[in-house]
């Protein structure tokens, strides 16, 4: 389980053993679940100091219940191994940059390249937090907004059209 991902239950049903006790097990005795820094506040923030790189990604997302959580990851990671360097709940600017301080500064300088979307929040956070870094938008956020300029010019020119035909008439 700790080198392969596989449901403690499916594991259970391999060898014919009650896979929620198995669970049980692994989080009270094999995993060192209950020694981890991180528990105590672990439903707020983690963060993963080990895991920067000179090129990060920040963007919000939606786990459960509407919740927003902000990740940070390392993209030399390739979403794999060590990709998360910081995950918590909210998208404030405040609550990101908290997080992140924590993370000395020798280290955040060494950050020259985040990739994020447009948000003023995010912008914020990175500007604080990573001064030395270049900020890069998204390719996804770049080609909506280019694609919602023509879609917004082609409906303005259509009624255009339109309109002069009208009055042609």
């Amino acid at each position: 389980m700790d080198n392969n991902p596989i449901s403690c239950h499916l594991l259970g049903r391999l060898y014919s053993v009650d896979g929620k006790q198995l669970q049980q097990q692994y989080k009270d005795h094999l995993s060192d679940f209950h020694g981890w820094e991180q528990k105590d506040h672990a439903d707020e923030w983690m963060l993963f100091e080990d895991n920067i790189g000179p090129s990060l990604s920040i963007d919000e997302t939606a786990l459960s219940n509407g919740e927003l959580y902000t990740i940070i990851t390392n993209k030399e990671a390739k979403g794999g191994k060590r990709a998360i360097v910081a995950m918590l709940k909210g998208t404030q600017a405040e609550q990101i940059a908290a997080v992140l301080e924590r993370i000395p500064a020798r280290k955040r300088n060494q950050v020259k390249e985040v990739t994020m979307d447009m948000a003023s929040n995010m912008i914020k956070a990175i500007r604080r937090c990573f001064s030395n870094a270049s900020r890069v938008i998204d390719r996804f956020h770049v080609q909506k907004l280019a694609y919602d300029a023509v879609q917004e010019a082609s409906i303005k020119y259509r009624w255009e059209a339109l309109e002069s035909r009208k009055t042609k008439r």
